[in-house]
Formats: C-alpha cells, sequence, structure tokens
C-alpha cells in the first residue's frame, strides 16, 4: 500500500511539474476557432483523477482493513 500511496503521489506532482511546463511555454493562440482543450487542462485533469483514485484506494484500504489509522490517541478528559 504504500508504494501506491508513492506511486500516486508522484505522479501528482509529475502532472503539477507537466502543468507548470505548459503554462510557462505560451502556445500559439494565432488561430481563434481552435477548441480550448490545451495540454495544460488536460495535465490537471489528470492529477484530478489521480488524486482521485488516491483517496478512494486509501479509504478502500481502510474499510478492508489493509491499512489501520495511527494518528494521535483520544485521552479522555
Amino acid at each position: 500500500m504504500t508504494l501506491f500511496i508513492t506511486l500516486a503521489f508522484l505522479g501528482v506532482l509529475a502532472s503539477l511539474a507537466t502543468a507548470l511546463f505548459f503554462m510557462v511555454r505560451n502556445p500559439d493562440d494565432d488561430n481563434p476557432d481552435k477548441p480550448k482543450a490545451s495540454p495544460m487542462a488536460k495535465a490537471l485533469a489528470f492529477r484530478i483523477g489521480i488524486s482521485v483514485v488516491l483517496f478512494i484506494g486509501i479509504l478502500v484500504s481502510w474499510k478492508l482493513g489493509w491499512i489501520q489509522p495511527s494518528g494521535i490517541p483520544l485521552t479522555p478528559n
């Protein structure tokens, strides 16, 4: 499970780096009739997809008992 989470996190970072590259590169906007599906928007949509899959994977793993929460223990006052 740790490998899955690490790979998904690296995928999110790679997608953000790709979106930054396309944002800085400034593609040609000579043709106003061209659809506005820019590579930056595709990279950001891919990042959102990876994040959703990661969240669902963690939730399912917790429900199946593959991972256990290890947060701060609650103490009665």
